[in-house]
């Protein structure tokens, strides 16, 4: 098995600072030896020395000042890695020490190019409420700074594009409700990090809230083809491929055409049978005046006690032969002769399930 981490062990190497920068000590290159004695000028002036010594001392200490209050204070720093996928260990080992969690996994899966991809729009938004709802006190401080960094690109593409607006307003909600649990006041707080900024960061989620609320949805310019121009049976069938009852109902709310295919039992009955298994349905059986199934009644009555079935146009994988964390198509360093049969979907409270150790 290759060696994988960074040993400590390794042999280290000398540096000497010169006039052109830092430059690795090769005691056989014997021009790098005469620019250290041009720099450092010891025996013909040491005054000049020992004021240059100084100033550089200086310089130093004072750039790496800036450079520590440019990373703690812009909050828009972002951590990048080279490699798209994570090698998820849940132990230590002779060539790894320690173990993943899902803070680095969150950091690693370059999940702020993930929310451009309307394939993984939805995957994303959905983990990032469920870690919201209970893995907010996993996260280290890295892993929350890129937490609402990611939460903010959602918000400003919602804003843009303007579609999945309840998705992000519920998913906001979330947020701020677990946030008032965790934060009950100074010195209480069970989160990572000073509790000012966590009360900054509620102020933010109130504040993109009140942007959601604002919205105002424009028509597109010019004479095109609507929705009701089609005929009914293909208005209908689009209504087929939506999955979320409420979708349909704000649907029927524009046109009384609409309002009528919208109440189709058809409609409904397909739409509970794709969500739910036939046991559940018929524990929440609900008959009609007319004596008939109440299939919109049932599929509200059935979201209230069950989980939705989840269906997302891409998600994570995960190879059961290496242990590695990628999206579907990044390609990772497999040794399997077949890779394609050991990779395993994951939805995203599998996700969350990976890292209960």
């Amino acid at each position: 098995m290759p060696f994988l981490g960074q040993d400590w062990r390794s042999p280290g190497q000398n540096w000497v600072k010169t006039e052109d920068g830092w430059k690795r000590f090769l005691e056989e290159h014997s021009n790098f030896v005469s620019d250290i004695n041009s720099y450092c000028h010891m025996e013909n002036n040491k005054d000049n020395n020992k004021e240059n010594l100084i100033t550089n001392l200086n310089y130093d200490i004072a750039a790496k000042k800036r450079k520590k209050d440019f990373l703690n204070n812009n909050t828009k720093t972002q951590h990048f890695y080279q490699e798209k996928w994570i090698y998820v260990h849940k132990g230590s080992t002779k060539e790894r020490h320690g173990y993943c969690t899902l803070g680095e996994a969150f950091n690693r899966l370059d999940f702020s190019t993930a929310i451009l991809d309307s394939r993984r729009f939805n995957y994303v938004v959905r983990l990032l409420e469920l870690i919201a709802k209970s893995q907010l006190t996993s996260l280290s401080g890295i892993a929350q700074k890129n937490y609402m960094n990611i939460l903010e690109k959602v918000v400003q593409k919602v804003l843009e594009d303007q579609q999945n607006i309840r998705l992000i307003k519920e998913l906001l909600q979330t947020f701020y409700t677990s946030l008032c649990n965790l934060v009950q006041g100074v010195g209480k707080s069970v989160l990572v990090g000073n509790i000012n900024f966590w009360v900054h960061r509620m102020e933010t989620i109130l504040y993109w809230q009140q942007q959601l609320n604002n919205i105002q949805i424009t028509r597109p310019t010019g004479k095109g083809m609507t929705l009701t121009d089609l005929p009914l049976c293909l208005q209908l069938n689009i209504m087929q491929r939506l999955t979320d009852g409420r979708d349909i109902v704000c649907l029927g709310q524009v046109s009384s055409d609409l309002q009528v295919l919208s109440e189709d039992r058809l409609l409904w009955k397909k739409l509970c049978q794709y969500h739910f298994t036939e046991r559940q349905i018929r524990k929440r059986l609900i008959m009609s005046d007319k004596g008939h199934l109440d299939w919109k009644k049932m599929y509200f009555k059935l979201v209230r006690c069950y989980p939705k079935r989840e269906q997302y146009g891409d998600t994570l994988q995960f190879c059961r032969h290496c242990h590695i964390l990628s999206w579907k198509g990044t390609e990772h360093p497999c040794t399997a002769n077949n890779p394609e049969s050991c990779l395993v979907s994951l939805s995203p409270q599998d996700f969350i399930n990976l890292f209960r150790f």
